[in-house]
């Protein structure tokens, strides 16, 4: 016999949950607490399934048999649609719309807008890259890209508002920053095709859209061993901090990258061994530095200054739990009136390092490069490894210091062809 409004509101709870059928798989679900639950029962494909309808009074006997006579529409459908799914899919589709209405109320981008998407693949791909890259390209994307296409579906950006975002960039006089936001872009938009939120790439039709960029190398008096040794007097003169001080001096001698000093640890230098040991920020991999006695002197007299702080930072920052910044070191240099665009910058050590080790002092370019943590195949296909020609690199860094010092004091320095 169906259910009546009596029966439904005068339904007593049991020590047992108990169940009042009403007709074609309908029910009351009387629970041992006093809930009253709707449910349908049904079979889909072969299996028995349980839809709940909602809970009474909130949903009455009427409103309950007319979601039972939905259900049941939905499975003499052709083909039939499982109601278990379909209310499930309202759900989402409700969520959806909710944080759709949030996110629009509090103006943040929306999911399928570029920088939804975009932020995704910053995650997603640059979690892993060095600090520096990463931060580069998020400050890319925030100041030339999002403020244009930011809020766009990026099933929906096309070449020409690619091409108009880039010629912004490019009317500023910074071509590279151009042809790196294009890069950045396409590589956002390929993200978006395979997470499905988009189905073609628009930056393919760009390529020759901007005038060529030829890049700049890094300044440096490469060629020049004579200028090499009066930047390294004026490095001596330097009357700022100890720490800004002792770092200028002792990149020459090791010609790391200069995030990679800057960032140094306590932890990776043995300075009775005479190493320093730390991971290459592009390779992910571990390089070693030997030291020369000069390299090793400059630290055990910064030691005690720096070596005893918490974080364990060598070259400490205004606060001591940071390391320094990274614009210290060609700040350094400008203060002394070396000017980074063209004649040394930080990085810039490292050609002086590659070009006269070689030229001048006759080291072979595997060892150097080995020494620089570039990749170099070997007969075992290994493409880098941290203790190849390690003797001759201890050697060729001792005689690195060394001339570097007959440099600072002007003496006559005669090429060694083939000495290593």
């Amino acid at each position: 016999m169906p259910l009546t409004d009596t029966a439904v509101r005068q339904a007593k709870p049991t020590d047992k949950p108990r169940k009042l059928p009403d007709e074609k798989g309908l029910y009351l679900l009387v629970t041992v607490s006093g809930g009253k639950l709707w449910r349908y029962d049904y079979r889909f494909a072969g299996k028995r399934k349980t839809l709940a309808l909602g809970a009474y009074p909130d949903v009455t006997l009427s409103e309950a048999r007319k979601r039972h006579a939905d259900a049941r529409a939905m499975l003499a459908a052709d083909p039939p649609i499982d109601p278990a799914d379909a209310k499930q899919q309202r759900k989402a589709e409700q969520k959806a719309e909710a944080e759709h209405a949030a996110l629009v109320s509090e103006g943040k981008p929306l999911p399928g807008m570029f920088e939804t998407v975009a932020r995704d693949w910053i995650a997603r791909h640059l979690d892993a890259k060095a600090a520096s890259h990463r931060d580069k390209v998020v400050r890319r994307l925030e100041r030339d890209v999002f403020p244009y296409l930011g809020r766009r579906p990026v099933a929906e950006i096309t070449a020409p508002d690619i091409l108009a975002v880039l010629r912004r960039i490019e009317g500023r006089g910074v071509l590279e920053t151009a042809h790196r936001a294009q890069q950045n872009i396409g590589q956002v938009i390929r993200y978006a095709i395979a997470t499905g939120c988009a189905v073609n790439d628009p930056t393919q039709a760009l390529r020759g859209a901007l005038p060529a960029y030829i890049p700049k190398h890094m300044a440096s008096p490469a060629d020049d061993p004579q200028a090499v040794g009066a930047i390294l007097r004026a490095l001596d003169a330097f009357k700022g901090t100890p720490i800004v001080a002792t770092a200028i001096k002792l990149l020459p001698m090791v010609f790391c990258r200069p995030g990679e000093l800057r960032t140094m640890r306590w932890e990776d230098v043995d300075l009775d061994r005479a190493q320093w040991r730390y991971i290459v920020s592009k390779t992910k991999t571990e390089h070693l530095v030997p030291l020369s006695r000069q390299a090793v002197a400059l630290l055990r007299d910064l030691h005690p200054l720096t070596g005893h702080l918490p974080a364990g930072w060598v070259f400490v920052g205004r606060a001591p739990t940071q390391p320094m910044s990274d614009a210290a070191i060609n700040a350094a240099y400008r203060r002394l009136g070396i000017d980074t665009r063209t004649e040394l910058t930080g990085h810039g050590w490292r050609s002086v390092a590659r070009t006269i080790l070689h030229e001048h002092l006759g080291y072979e370019p595997a060892v150097i490069e080995h020494q620089l943590a570039h990749a170099v195949p070997d007969a075992l296909g290994t493409s880098y490894n941290r203790t190849k020609f390690l003797k001759q690199r201890q050697q060729m860094m001792q005689a690195w210091s060394d001339y570097l010092d007959k440099l600072k004091t002007g003496a006559e320095i005669i090429p060694i062809r083939g000495a290593a």
